[in-house]
């Protein structure tokens, strides 16, 4: 397969996710045709939109574990008093969210780590300038295989805190993602 075709195989993807991500992000609640009362639950307004992006490059899906979330849940659960984007600095691999205000959806904060795609340079396995990809890269981690995640909404109108937290971790310094 030529680059070019490469290319616009993965730009046809991220045009693919784009439009899921918006779809998803509008709403609290996504409505998934089939699935039990219409809606999406929280764990899959999480994974489906992580999914998509490893999808994207022909990767094995993430999938929940209840461990994990409870581990995001109580990790959660410690910002709530503060809304702080501190790291819990615990045994798996962790992305972290604020958004102020309290309609953040599981999927917007999804959208944007997955965002930081377009800092990744894959040549260099490195980010771009002094910008953010590690959130991006820790979801499509190649050995990453499970995540759970939780949100709250902090105390005394601070905003949304979210968090997911992946096993095995990546993020390895001189590994590439994928």
């Amino acid at each position: 397969m030529s680059i070019l075709n490469s290319l616009q195989m993965q730009g046809n993807s991220y045009l693919a996710i784009s439009i899921f991500l918006l779809l998803v992000s509008g709403t609290n609640n996504a409505v998934i045709p089939g699935q039990a009362g219409g809606y999406l639950s929280l764990a899959n307004q999480f994974l489906a939109p992580q999914n998509a992006a490893r999808a994207a490059l022909r990767m094995r899906p993430l999938v929940w574990d209840a461990r994990l979330e409870r581990y995001a849940q109580w990790y959660a659960n410690q910002r709530r008093y503060d809304c702080r984007l501190r790291h819990s600095n615990g045994p798996f691999g962790e992305n972290i969210f604020w958004g102020s205000g309290d309609g953040w959806t599981p999927a917007q904060a999804v959208a944007a780590w997955v965002s930081e795609r377009k800092w990744y340079d894959y040549w260099s396995n490195s980010c771009v300038g002094d910008e953010d990809c590690g959130h991006y890269t820790q979801i499509v981690w190649q050995g990453t295989r499970r995540v759970g995640c939780a949100s709250v909404t902090c105390y005394g109108g601070r905003g949304v805190f979210m968090t997911c937290n992946y096993d095995p971790p990546g993020n390895y310094i001189g590994e590439r993602p994928y």
